[in-house]
Order: C-alpha cells, then structure tokens, then sequence
C-alpha cells in the first residue's frame, strides 16, 4: 500500500463520520443501549474536578479503539490500536495496528495519523527501545522499527515468545521501562514457556504464577511479582503498582528473586492491596440493562440458595484498566505522582494519592480530599471508556477512551441477553483528552532527545517533568556511552534524589558503579536512595554492617528493602540483625516472608536468635504466624541436622508458652508432608518428638499427640 494512503488528513471528515453514524445507530436498540456522541459531544459529557480542564487531542477517523500510547524520545506520538476485541482473529485478518499521531500545525491536536505497523494480533502495549518499538502482542513481545524515517515499520521481529494468549484480558501487556534498567510487564500469572531470542540455548522459562521482567541490555529475563492484569504503574522510586479488574490499585511488596531463594516458603503472596477506600466508587452514568438484568438473575439465584452473596450491578469496582502514575509537570503540584485508573464499566477515571507511613512496610491509596464524593472525571456517557494514560513531554495527562458500546467479556453475559448486543459498535471510534489546568493555554514541547549528547542527556536526570529524565535515562542504558560516565557521576550530588537515583542506575548499567558510591548511596537522606542502595550492596560484603544498621533503626518499608538484601549473605550479624528487625515489625507478615525467605532466616540460627532476643516473650513481635512458618520451613526443607536443632529449641521455656509448642510441631508436620521424602521424615520426626511431651503441659501435650496421630 502507497504511503499516501496510509495517511489520513483532517478530522473534520472524521466528525462527519461519527454524525452519520449517530444517525444510523440511533435505531433499533435506541430503548435499551443509548448510542454514541461526536467526538466535541463526548467531550463536553467529560466532568472533570475543579481547576482542570480536557481538550480532545485526537479522534476518529485518526484514531480507533486505543489501548496504549507512548511519546519517543523526540516527541513522536504511538497508539497501539485493538480493534479485533473482544475476539481473537483470524490469522491473515487481524485489524490491530500501531499509528503514528501529529500534530504538524502545533495547534495541540493530532491532524495527521500513519499505519506504523498494520496486521498486529491483540497488541496490547508499546515502549521506544533503541529507535524502534518492544510492543505486547501475545503470545510474543515483538521488536519493530522504521529505519527509513517514514513512520512505517520495515523490521519486525520476534525477541521473546511463549506466553499465553487465550484470553485478551489476561495476556502479556503493560511494558514499562525501570529506574533499575529493567523492563517490566504484566502476565496476569498466566502460565508460559518462555523462550528468548538472544538466548536461544537457555532453558523456557515457566512464568506461570507470575508477572514477567527482562533486560536487553544484558539478555537476563525473569519472572516478576504478581499478577497484574491491564495496568501497571512504576513510580520515580519502582515502587510498582498493578491493576485488577476489581481491585483498582496493588502494590508489590518483595520481588519474585526473593521470594524464591529457596522453595519452602508456605507463600510466596506478596502483592497487596493499598487502597483504603475499595470496592466503592461513584458511577454518574446509567446501569446498561444488560448488567441490571444479569445482576437480577443472579441475586435471585443466591436468594434461592439462601447464599449470602451479593452481586453489585454498579457503584463498585469491576473494569478497574490502566492504573498510570502522572509525573509530569503541566498540571499543579499536588497532582504529581498521583495514580490515576480509569473504569471502564463505571465510565469514570479514579485518581489516588499515594502516602507513605513510617510503621508501615507498603504505601497507601487514599482519595483526595475534593474527590470524597465524586470521581476525578466521569460521564453520563456510557460509551466513555477510560483504558489508559500517559504522561506527554508536554507534561500533560492524556486518557486514552476506548469509546465502544459494550466492553464486557461476552462470555460472562447470559445468551438471551447477548442476542441483542452488538460488541463490536464503536470499533471505528476512539478519543484521546489532554488534562490540563483550566486556564491554560495548549504549551507544545518539541523535544529531540536523540539529538543530544550523552553528557546532554544526564543533565536530564532532575527535570521536573519526569518524562525527559526517563528518556534521558534509557537512551544513556541503549547507548552504553562510557564516556558520559563522569557527567553521570557529577548527577551524585544532585540535590534532587530522583536524578541521584538515576545516576546510580545508569552506573550500574555501564559497570561503573562502585564500593564507594553505594556507601555514599546507604549513607543518603533519602529513604528512598537508601532502599536502592541496600540492593546495589548485596554485591558488597563490606555493606554488610551498614545493611544491619538500616534493618535496627529504619522505617518499616526500608527495613524490610534491608532483610531482604541481608539475607544473601550469612552468619550470626545477619540472623542478630534479623531478629532486631522481627522486634520492631515482627507482626507484619510481610516483614516474616522477608526473614524466611532466605537461608540464614530460616535456619535454627535464625530461631535461637530470636529466641535469645528482647523479642522472645513478646507474642506480638514474635508472632504465631511466625513460628508456624519457620516451622513449615524446616519441615519442608526436610534437613535431618536442622531437625535435631529445632527439636531441642522447642525445649526452650519461651517456646512452651500459650501455642507456641503446638504450633511449631503443626507447622513442622505439615512442611514435612510437602517435603519429598515425608513419609520417612516423619516417622523420625515422630519418633524422636514423642519423649519430649512429657517436657510441656498436660494440656500441650494432648493437644500435640493429636496432631502427630493426625500426621501418622
């Protein structure tokens, strides 16, 4: 196909196209399924909070059905399209595509729109690498490019496949590129062989249960901490944070590599929920009769069953989509590093505020004081269909409207009410809003990043629109430039922690980074810098001292950064220093997943340690759930030696308290039935653990010859 044809100029032509098919559309299911507005229509419908304002950047026929969207480091505008939703097409007539949106006049409004890459299967999501684009598409992640300045892809080719591609809610998707170089994606836990182009003789990796994280600067590939399905969300500090469909907003609490040291773990969960204000949110928009009807129905069948269960038809969260942190610097200060999601079946977008408490190991979502009772922007218009965000070089917040009538998996909805509804209306409608402050005029950036030298782009690393530091960033990882390595380290003495922070990384990135530099970075007044430099010292023993002293004397989230990286080294000033910990956090499960999670924390060192602590009376710091664990950990691991030793620990008097005994022999028996050889575990474990009854309580005693017949 000629380029000229896959150009499209003016939008006017577009309007005109939305009119008609208003009129088109406006007969027949009129009664039950309202049809669509135009585009200026749609936008007017938007009720945006006080203060701010939307402006249509781009609409059909320029674009259709965006999922995705991303600027390059020169400013050049990329929407993934996913047309053929909710169904998967048939090969040779995929209708997904990538365009090219620009605004050649400079008026803030997309007027020229080009097909960089045409025939895509369920694209989902997309981020610049090296000139070209990594882009989502399951069962692969591909790599595409333009290397002849057209804005047409002329290489495509296939850097990791393997993932699972069944249902296009829960596929790969979400690229998103970190401050620790490495790139994440969401796999929704579904599971996958993967195999990797630049490693061709390396063993499929299973990623089944987890999300998904990999480094082309280094050909490393891993599984990630999950689930998260479409949305995902990197802070400046990689905080991460992903979306469910009803549960808006999640934090990742301890990385896969930890949480699978060793695979003894009774859990390896360490996602959370954050919001303290879940599953409510304030839908304006009418209930679709579809979802009034198959709610009715199946309250009625609960009611009948004499269930307790309720199905709410609306008000609640059930299409939570494309969870976004703004850190950009068009809008007012208090809206940086704000997640925002949108929700789909509510037709609104929700805006969090995320903050931070020293006693606590996770960040918390709260809603903004103005938003207590309504949403950051929401529509009566039930096409409105907020999937996504991205943050402009303009510094601008963009949302991206999937625009359709209907958004539900068709699989969910009964038959008879599915006759009548078409899931395709509206795949050739699609809108992209700017949010801006309400008194400002359109301010057009046009930034070329590519253009600049290296020193050049390490000078980017505190600009107040985070969008340049992040470019300036991966373009210094892509090129590998050692000599911009001084003008890197000078961005140590930043006074802005977030250009700190990028420093340190693109050090690592080039093998530049230091013994000193690390110490530098544990010794910063930022906790922020300290949680990073307490991994970067994982590769240092001589950090070991300083790793201890953050895991005594922290708040509670670098703390736990500290024992995770304390437990890849070993010895008695790592389980001290654990055991310091545990009495400061010890109730916080994830602060035990942290300890057990590594060798020397789940060792009998690691008890007697605790044992032996200030801790060793306190049931709350030195909490059941511990005990238990620890114990089905070494059940599990089914180490004869390390049995012996638990067995005479369990003598002490701090263990015969309350439950304490009856919990580390349940614990014990029940890691031991998961261990390979349980069955002749057991009948040692059994065998030497019955004289010892006579050393607790009658009442322990009974209750522990239960749990061993049980085990027996």
């Amino acid at each position: 196909m000629p380029h000229t044809m896959r150009t499209i100029h003016t939008l006017r032509a577009g309007l005109l196209l939305s009119a008609a098919s208003i009129a088109f559309y406006s007969c027949g299911t009129k009664e039950k399924y309202p049809g669509p507005l135009a585009p200026e229509e749609a936008l007017k419908s938007l009720q945006v909070i006080d203060g701010l304002k939307a402006e249509l950047f781009a609409a059909e026929p320029l674009v259709t059905d965006p999922v995705s969207m991303e600027f390059d480091e020169n400013g050049n505008c990329y929407v993934v399209v996913m047309s053929d939703y909710p169904d998967k097409p048939a090969p040779g007539t995929e209708k997904g595509h990538i365009r090219v949106l620009r605004d050649l006049d400079g008026d803030g409004r997309a007027d020229t729109s080009i097909v960089f890459a045409g025939k895509l299967s369920e694209g989902t999501s997309i981020l610049p690498w090296k000139g070209g684009l990594l882009v989502t598409a399951a069962p692969e992640i591909l790599y595409m490019k333009d290397t002849t300045g057209d804005f047409v892809a002329d290489t495509r080719e296939v850097l990791f496949s393997g993932f699972f591609k069944d249902n296009p809610e829960t596929q790969i998707t979400n690229l998103r590129f970190g401050v620790d170089n490495w790139i994440y994606a969401n796999n929704r836990g579904q599971a996958g062989e993967i195999t990797f182009r630049n490693q061709p003789d390396a063993k499929p990796l299973s990623v089944k249960g987890a999300d998904f994280r990999f480094r082309l600067d280094r050909n490393q590939f891993e599984p990630e901490t999950g689930p998260g399905q479409f949305g995902q969300a990197l802070d400046d500090y990689n905080n991460r944070f992903v979306t469910e469909n009803s549960i808006h907003i999640q934090q990742t609490l301890i990385p896969w590599r930890y949480t699978h040291r060793h695979p003894y773990l009774p859990s390896v969960r360490a996602i959370r929920n954050i919001s303290d204000h879940d599953p409510l949110m304030f839908q304006e928009s009418p209930t679709p009769y579809w979802r009034e009807e198959r709610s009715r129905r199946r309250n009625k069948e609960f009611q009948e069953k004499k269930l307790t269960r309720v199905e709410y038809e609306r008000g609640h969260f059930t299409g939570a989509s494309g969870g976004t942190v703004y850190n950009g610097d068009g809008l007012p200060a208090a809206f940086y590093g704000n997640v925002f999601t949108g929700e789909v079946a509510g037709n609104l977008v929700h805006r969090d505020l995320i903050t931070t408490h020293r006693d606590s190991v996770h960040l918390t979502a709260r809603r903004a004081d103005e938003e207590k009772q309504r949403e950051f922007i929401f529509s009566k218009d039930n096409w409105f269909r907020p999937v996504n965000f991205s943050t402009g070089p303009d510094g601008y917040l963009y949302v991206l409207d999937y625009y359709r009538q209907h958004i539900e998996t068709p699989v969910s909805i009964p038959d008879d009410l599915k006759a009548e509804m078409d899931f395709y209306r509206g795949n050739d409608m699609g809108r992209i809003y700017r949010i801006m402050p309400a008194g400002a005029a359109y301010k057009r950036e046009r930034p070329q990043l590519g253009r600049l030298t290296s020193d050049s782009l390490a000078a980017l690393f505190g600009h107040p629109n985070q969008w340049y530091a992040q470019q300036a960033h991966r373009l210094l990882v892509e090129r590998g430039d050692k000599a911009a390595i001084p003008a890197v380290k000078a961005q140590l003495k930043h006074a802005d922690p977030r250009a700190r922070l990028h420093a340190l990384y693109v050090l690592e990135a080039y093998d530049a980074l230091d013994l000193a530099a690390v110490q530098q970075a544990l010794a910063d007044s930022s906790d922020n810098i300290r949680e990073h430099a307490a991994m970067l010292a994982e590769r240092y023993p001589q950090c070991l001292p300083a790793l201890a002293a953050l895991a005594s004397e922290s708040s509670a989230k670098l703390t736990l950064q500290a024992v995770l990286s304390l437990g890849q080294f070993s010895g008695k000033p790592v389980t001290d220093a654990f055991a310091k910990a545990l009495g400061r956090y010890g109730d916080n499960k994830f602060m035990q997943m942290a300890v057990l999670s590594s060798q020397p924390g789940s060792s009998p060192a690691m008890l007697e340690a605790l044992l032996q602590s200030p801790a060793a009376n306190d049931t709350t710091k030195f909490a059941n759930s511990f005990i238990h664990d620890f114990s089905y950990v070494t059940g599990a691991r089914n180490d004869r030696a390390q049995v012996a030793q638990f067995f005479a620990l369990l003598k002490q008097p701090a263990m015969q308290q309350g439950q304490r005994h009856t919990l580390a022999v349940k614990g014990l028996l029940s890691g031991m039935e998961k261990s390979e050889h349980s069955s002749d575990a057991l009948k040692k474990a059994l065998k030497d653990f019955r004289p010892q009854l006579k050393t607790v309580t009658p009442a322990t005693a009974d209750a522990l010859r239960k749990l061993i017949d049980q085990a027996k």
